[in-house]
């Protein structure tokens, strides 16, 4: 979401979830290995927390599937069990079990405010109270984020929304069915708009909005909630929503085509040849096209849906390759375009390509600065503006000691430059990579990585 002006920036414990992590967990890793072997994509960390902010609107008991184990989820099932609702794990099946009534004067502060993911409790909440208070959200440290996205969509339903010191305000008397239109596709803002209109009776159409894939998870689980919905994975959404959603539903969520990429992308640096399984291809046709055309050699086979019956997989095998420049600029636009979390890959897949890629990082604020962190590792960057930087290569990477930014795309790619550097590196604090990869030193390792966690 794009930088905005002032004002708008930003109990029982039945899940067992870790608690907030006190120890700085960091990763040893030695380098210059090409990876092996195969690796299954991970489930949406993007989809499960848009989940369970949708748990919300139902009465009944909602079970969630394939749900990833990691730190954002763990945050929002705090907010979630300090609000009154019962979670419990079983593996990686969460069970939601809805209060009488919620009590949000007993939310967990700390926890909602270092997730942004929070904000899309605000489209639920409207159907449980007129009148409440949200911290204001967290999460990656990447400049102002704007929430009028937010705010211009809620208000055509009736709400009205106050950014205070370190809250929100929100507000309404009564929610009338609308058409919307959004100045920008925001994924969270149309997540927002999508659990206001799905509670409110008659019909909403939402136009100009996201089609990415955690929008499509969402209505997914609202179709089965009873939800109509029209328009998936298209630009417009035609909502009919319902007063009363009180059903006992099961949804499994989809795979995440960060993860895939992230595999892709480590692939590509350390020249290897691996197998990622059940890629979510359909938000990931871009980002290889923009590959192939940098000399990435790979195949494709398609292998099924996943268990939601919306998100097309496939079988994705890399191989060694000599990759050139990309010619244009790399940027993200919004699906169909290519992914924003999937741009900052780019930045070090570029390092071993021959000639100089421009990377523009356009929605937000400052995130360009942070790639730069990749000089310490040999890497040779020229950081043009907050949002555009050259990566000029090929260039050999060499170990380092470093500290993990506090934002999880960036953190990631100096992971991966670590695969390919020579030698031990150090990542000091991992808590934003953990916020959304599971266990990814222990998966890296079944590929052939040398990467170990531990705590200091």
């Amino acid at each position: 979401m794009a930088a905005g002006g002032p004002g708008l920036e930003p109990s029982s414990n039945n899940a067992t979830i870790p608690p907030m992590p006190k120890e700085e967990i960091s990763f040893s890793i030695q380098g210059g290995t090409p990876l092996r072997g195969e690796v299954v994509t991970n489930r949406s960390k993007n989809g499960a927390v848009a989940l369970l902010a949708a748990s919300l609107l139902n009465k009944g008991t909602t079970i969630l599937l394939n749900v990833p184990k990691i730190e954002e989820v763990n945050r929002l099932i705090e907010v979630l069990e300090s609000l009154g609702v019962s979670v419990s794990w079983d593996d990686h099946t969460l069970t939601i079990t809805p209060p009488e009534t919620i009590d949000l004067n007993a939310i967990d502060r700390e926890a909602a405010t270092r997730t942004r993911s929070i904000l899309m409790f605000i489209g639920p909440l409207l159907h449980h109270f007129k009148s409440f208070e949200l911290p204001q959200s967290g999460g990656c440290t990447l400049g102002l984020r704007s929430i009028r996205s937010h705010l211009w969509a809620l208000e055509r339903f009736g709400v009205a929304i106050e950014a205070k010191t370190d809250h929100y305000r929100i507000e309404h008397t009564k929610l009338t069915p609308e058409t919307i239109v959004f100045y920008e596709s925001s994924d969270t803002a149309t997540i927002n708009a999508l659990l206001a209109a799905a509670c409110i009776p008659g019909t909403s159409v939402l136009k100009y909005v996201s089609a990415n894939y955690q929008v499509q998870e969402v209505c997914g689980f609202l179709q089965k909630l009873g939800v109509e919905i029209k328009g998936i994975g298209s630009t417009t959404l035609t909502v009919t929503g319902i007063s009363n959603i009180n059903t006992d539903v099961t949804y499994s969520v989809a795979e995440d085509p960060t993860d895939a990429m992230f595999f892709i992308a480590a692939a590509a640096v350390t020249k290897s040849t691996l197998t990622i399984k059940r890629a979510p291809i359909e938000f990931l046709e871009v980002e290889l096209f923009v590959l192939e055309k940098m000399g990435l050699e790979y195949d494709v086979t398609e292998v099924g849906t996943s268990e939601n019956g919306i998100t097309k997989l496939a079988d994705i095998v890399v191989r060694p390759s000599e990759l050139i420049a990309f010619p244009e600029k790399i940027h993200a636009r919004p699906y169909p375009g290519m992914n924003i979390d999937n741009l900052p890959f780019f930045a070090v897949i570029a390092t071993q390509a021959e000639g100089t890629t421009l990377i523009h990082d356009w929605v937000y604020e400052k995130r360009a600065i942070y790639y730069t962190e990749m000089d310490k590792l040999g890497a040779e960057t020229q950081l043009l503006d907050p949002h555009r930087l050259n990566v000029m290569g090929p260039r050999r990477l060499r170990g380092a000691e470093l500290v993990c930014p506090p934002a999880l795309r960036p953190a990631t790619i100096l992971l991966i430059a670590m695969l390919a550097a020579e030698g031990p590196s150090t990542l000091r604090n991992v808590y934003s990579i953990n916020r959304g990869y599971e266990d990814i030193a222990a998966r890296l390792a079944t590929i052939g990585a040398a990467v170990e966690a531990f705590e200091g």
